[in-house]
Order: structure tokens, then C-alpha cells, then sequence
């Protein structure tokens, strides 16, 4: 394969383009200046504890690994890495295009030159395909100088998302040993990073001197866990759809309702109550005169679809078994079949695609909103033959926003994380970890406030529950999956908070394109701010209160428990628990005559 001639080149900006290449990223208090102080926290367990046995015997080099803190240094600090000899790290895009994405390189670029300016960082381009066939160049200043803060991985460039075969694996190592690379840089989403974990385990089984790290770079923003308060790309694609929508939602004249996949999944809606669900809206809204409005769909609601997922499930299977496409309907079984005769002709032809490289149908390529618009123009039809409804008749326009923010600007959120995170995976190699992924949090708070550390993969990492029954057992290969939105959470709160006004009211709020100075310049997304997601921080206060707690028993206990990789509930429960201790303790040490606040004595 030959390497496309544009990349890795200079290139010609707008004036845009050369104002935001501008733009310095900051960074936290803890990754300024040369010395570093590297702490080692508690072994790491893993994100569902009943994966925990398979995760270990999968992963056995790498499993069971510390969490690590970046701290800023204090002199004599023992811990602090002053001497830097120089290293050789390898990046590569193994995700899909996201705004930030370039930052990540430029932060490794800048860290490993102020530590050591002899240290060489080389791209590899084409994506994974470069990595297999050793295409690389060496990353310098003026190449990166035209790609800081820019869209799109057109710097590097990418292929497929995947390093999943023996001979691709073989491949990865090969290239990293002949480069003689110290660090190998995944930046990607949910499969990338579980790629990297299965890297990072095979080079250590085979004695392979190259370190792998990933790194949560997706504009799905659904590699989100204890540890991962958000992904680089997110942001930008949010304020981007924002304002596609909200012109949407102008020329409509305007209101919105959003149907979430998790919803329907949790609610277990047939296709069919999905759809008399969004004629009622259409009937209530035409009952007050308003026959306007924008129906909001999340990408994979289709698969959220309990008969929608039994059917790709079937069609999946028939895939992996190398069944050719035009064969496939022939084969499904009677009940899946006569839901795929029931589907309208484009539907049938897309659920036939052939699958992500991950394995799983092509959501993307599924026309969802053309599908719900055919069926509810079919129901209310029926609902005016049947004198139901008596408004106008109803018409649908139908929009796709899946590639439009992908090369956008990056805001200034995604700018500075993406270079936090790149200064992180040159710190994590430089310690001699393995199989890690780098993360901050507290992010809601300025990027002073920020927190930095590494996480072994193997943290986040379980097995798929095939069955949707509670109870059902674990089985397959261990790895880092998709995060659903929370219906437990503030976020999904504020929206069902509003939602009834959302579905009848009309509003006409446009935020604009994406602020890079003034005072929506720093405006972050509400799944950010409202939640309180700082886990590091968490750790902190329970570990305060269990050095002030050292002589309780109960505090081995509590270790053994909640370690890192825990679940927000457990550290919680076990910070509340910690703190009704102390005051339990502080109670009884007073002197017996003391007064006792709160308490009758009777």
C-alpha cells in the first residue's frame, strides 16, 4: 500500500484556520516543567468485579496494574523523574475522524522535547494500515504547525479501526521492534482502546520493549466510565449539532423532541410503540394548531429496538459465519423473517451491509429516520381514514448529522484536553507503563482544577451479557465496551425535567456557531457540568479518611473492596461509611464529661 502524498504535509490555512493555530492549550499545575512526580495508588480491579476472573486470565501481564498520578513536583521530591533520556514513541489514528485529535500529537510532541529534545516521535500514516506496513514519518514542529488545533486526522490519516487478527497483531509488533519504539500511541474510541489493551498484553507476552497506551479520543462520546468523564471530540460535536439543529428547528418553526436508544431499551418499546408514540405528539401539537416540529433520534436507536435487535443479532451471526448477503434473508429464521418482509425495501437493503470493523451492524448506514418518518405517515393515514385524527395532513423532511462535525474546528475544551492527554501518554511511557489509557478528571472546573492519571486498560474492561435477563452470564472475549447514556443520571434528569415542554411548547433558540473567545467560549456540555464525576478526587477523600482511620480493622476490609475500577456507588457508600466512622470516633474520644452535641443521653 502506498502512503497517500498529502500526509504528514504543510498546508495552506484561511485565516481562520491560522487564528486558531494560535491558540495555546494550557495545561494543569501538575504537568508544567520538567520533574513529574509519578505516585503509584492501589492495584486496579476491574469495572463489572464479576469479569474480574475471565479479565485476569485473559490478560495476565497486565491486569490487576496500579492507578498513576501525575503530581506537580516539590524539590527533593524522590518521586519526581528528573533525568530524561531520550525516548522513541510511535502514534497512530485508530478511530474514526474527531475534532482534537491532533492536539493529542502535538501535546506528546511538546512533552517529550521538553524533557529530552533528542527524543523522536513518529507518525505512522494511513492509520493502522501504515502501522502493519511500517509507513512512518518522523514528526517535527513544522509539520504539526499547520495541523495545532485543527479538524479532522487528515495529519496522519486513518484506514480501518481495527488490530483484531494474529497476522495484524504480528504486524503491530514487528514494526515496533524494527523502529526500536520505547511507546506506541493509540488515539481512538471504545474498539481502538480495547486493541490497544490486547496489544499492550501480547507485546509484553513476547518480551516486545514497546509500551502501548491509548488514549479516549470519539465524538460518540460513549467511552465514558468512572475514569472517563467525557472523550476529545465530544464537546465540539455538540455545540457543531447544536446549531444544525437548532436551524433545523428555526425553519420548523420550532419545537423538539429527543427519542434515546437506552430509553426505548430500558422501557422495552416495540417499533410500533415507538411510532404510535410519536403520532400522539404530532396529534397533541396539531390539537393546539401547531403542525410543526423536529423529532430528535439517536444514532442506534434501531438496535435499541428489542424485535430490531433480535434481528441484527441473527443477521450478525449469519455475517460472522461468512454467509454472502444476498443469501442471508433466506436464512433468518421465521419470526426474524417476517419482521425483514414487514420493513420497507431501503431498510432491508441496509440491515445487509456488511459490519463495522468492530463486528457490528453499520447504525450509521441504517436510515432510522427515514424508516420512523415512512411509518408514521403510514399511521396517520390510518388514524384520518379512521376519523382519529382530523388536522392537516402530515409530511416529514428528513436530516442525517453524522459526518458534518467530525472536521470541525475543535473548541477550546477539546484544544486543551486533547494536549493534556498527549502530555499524559508521554508521561505514562516515560514511567515504563504498559497497557494504559491515559485520563483526567474534575474537568467541569477550569484546567488549573484538573486532576491527571493512568488507568490499565484491563479497568475498564468486561464481558458481554449476550441476554438482556437479569442474572444472565457473562461470555465472550473481555473488552472495553460502549457506555449508555445514564438514566440514573443528573444529565438524563435535566432532560426529562423538560421534556413535556420540549414535546408542546415552541422554542426558538439558536446557539450560533462554535465561540472561540468571549464568554461562550468556555460554555462545556451539560453531561459535564451537572454531574459530579471527579473519581480521583473521590479516591483522595477516602483516603483521608482511612489515614485518619488506620487502627480500624475495618479498613482492610474496605480495601480489599474499593480499589480503582470500582463503581461510583461502592466509592461512595464506602466515603459515606468512612465519614460516619470518624464522627462515631470523634464522639468517642471526648472525655466522658464532655458534652456530647446531637445526642440525648436518655
Amino acid at each position: 500500500m502506498s502512503m497517500n502524498a498529502d500526509l504528514g504535509k504543510p498546508r495552506e490555512l484561511t485565516g481562520l484556520q491560522q487564528r486558531r493555530s494560535l491558540y495555546q492549550p494550557e495545561l494543569p499545575p501538575c504537568l508544567q516543567g520538567k520533574a513529574i512526580k509519578v505516585e503509584f495508588g492501589d492495584s486496579t480491579m476491574t469495572i463489572d468485579p464479576t469479569c474480574a476472573n475471565m479479565v485476569a486470565q485473559e490478560f495476565p501481564h497486565t491486569f490487576g496494574q496500579p492507578l498513576v498520578h501525575f503530581l506537580k513536583a516539590k524539590k527533593m521530591d524522590a518521586q519526581a523523574n528528573n533525568e530524561h533520556p531520550p525516548i522513541r514513541i510511535g502514534v497512530v489514528f485508530s478511530g474514526r475522524q474527531s475534532p482534537g485529535g491532533h492536539n493529542v500529537i502535538w501535546g506528546i510532541y511538546d512533552a517529550m522535547k521538553t524533557q529530552n529534545s533528542q527524543s523522536v516521535l513518529l507518525g505512522f500514516t494511513g492509520g493502522t494500515e501504515g502501522l502493519f506496513a511500517n509507513q512512518t514519518l518522523e514528526i517535527t514542529d513544522d509539520l504539526l504547525s499547520s495541523y495545532k488545533n485543527q479538524g479532522g486526522f487528515d495529519f496522519l490519516g486513518r484506514t480501518v479501526d481495527q488490530i483484531h487478527t494474529t497476522e495484524q497483531v504480528n504486524a503491530a509488533m514487528s514494526t515496533c521492534c524494527d523502529l526500536d519504539l520505547d511507546g506506541l500511541v493509540l488515539i481512538g474510541g471504545v474498539t481502538s482502546n480495547s486493541d490497544a489493551a490486547q496489544l499492550a498484553e501480547t507485546f509484553a507476552n513476547h518480551n516486545c520493549k514497546t509500551k502501548v497506551v491509548g488514549v479516549p479520543v470519539s465524538l460518540n462520546g460513549d467511552l465514558k466510565n468512572q475514569f472517563v468523564e467525557t472523550t476529545v471530540g465530544f464537546d465540539t460535536v455538540c455545540k457543531v449539532n447544536s446549531q444544525l439543529i437548532s436551524n433545523v428547528c428555526l425553519d420548523a418553526i420550532s419545537a423538539g423532541k429527543v427519542i434515546l436508544g437506552e430509553e426505548v431499551a430500558f422501557s422495552k418499546l416495540t417499533l410500533m410503540e415507538i411510532v404510535s408514540k410519536i403520532c400522539d405528539g404530532v396529534q397533541a401539537r396539531a390539537a393546539q394548531e401547531k403542525y410543526h416540529g423536529v423529532l430528535l433520534i439517536s444514532e442506534g436507536l434501531i438496535e435499541s429496538i428489542p424485535e430490531m435487535y433480535a434481528l441484527i443479532q441473527e443477521i450478525n451471526i449469519l455475517h460472522s459465519n461468512k454467509v454472502p448477503e444476498n443469501k442471508i434473508p433466506s436464512q433468518l429464521s421465521p419470526w426474524a423473517t417476517a419482521l425483514y418482509n414487514y420493513l420497507p425495501p431501503f431498510i432491508r437493503r441496509e440491515l445487509l451491509l456488511h459490519q463495522d470493523s468492530d463486528n457490528s451492524a453499520q447504525l450509521s448506514q441504517i436510515d432510522t429516520e427515514q424508516l420512523l418518518a415512512h411509518l408514521v405517515i403510514e399511521e396517520m393515514n390510518k388514524r384520518t381514514k379512521e376519523g382519529k385524527y382530523k388536522g392537516r395532513k402530515f409530511s416529514s423532511v428528513c436530516h442525517f448529522f453524522g459526518y458534518q462535525a467530525r472536521g470541525s474546528l475543535p473548541s477550546n475544551f477539546d484544544c486543551d484536553y486533547a494536549y493534556v492527554l498527549g502530555h499524559i501518554c508521554m508521561h505514562i511511557l516515560a514511567a515504563g507503563l504498559n497497557g494504559y489509557m491515559a485520563f483526567a478528571t474534575n474537568l467541569k472546573e477550569p484546567t488549573s482544577k484538573w486532576r491527571c492519571a493512568a488507568v490499565p486498560l484491563t479497568a475498564m474492561m468486561s464481558v458481554k451479557r449476550h441476554s438482556r435477563s437479569p442474572g444472565a452470564v457473562p461470555t465472550g472475549k473481555p473488552v472495553i465496551h460502549p457506555s449508555p447514556v445514564d438514566l440514573q443520571g443528573k444529565a438524563y434528569a435535566v432532560l426529562r425535567e423538560k421534556a413535556r415542554s420540549f414535546l408542546l411548547d415552541d422554542f426558538y433558540r439558536t446557539p450560533g456557531g462554535i465561540q472561540f473567545d468571549g464568554s461562550g467560549a468556555d460554555v462545556k456540555p451539560i453531561t459535564l457540568t451537572v454531574e459530579d464525576q471527579d473519581y480521583l478526587g473521590d479516591i483522595e477523600i477516602l483516603q483521608e479518611y482511612m489515614e485518619k482511620l488506620k487502627l480500624i480493622k475495618l479498613i482492610s476490609q474496605v480495601k480489599n473492596i474499593v480499589k480503582p475500577g470500582c463503581s461510583r456507588e461502592i466509592l461512595k457508600a464506602a466515603i459515606s461509611s468512612m465519614s460516619s466512622v470518624k464522627d462515631v470516633l470523634k464522639v468517642m474520644s471526648a472525655p466522658f464529661d464532655a458534652e456530647l452535641p446531637l445526642f440525648n443521653l436518655n
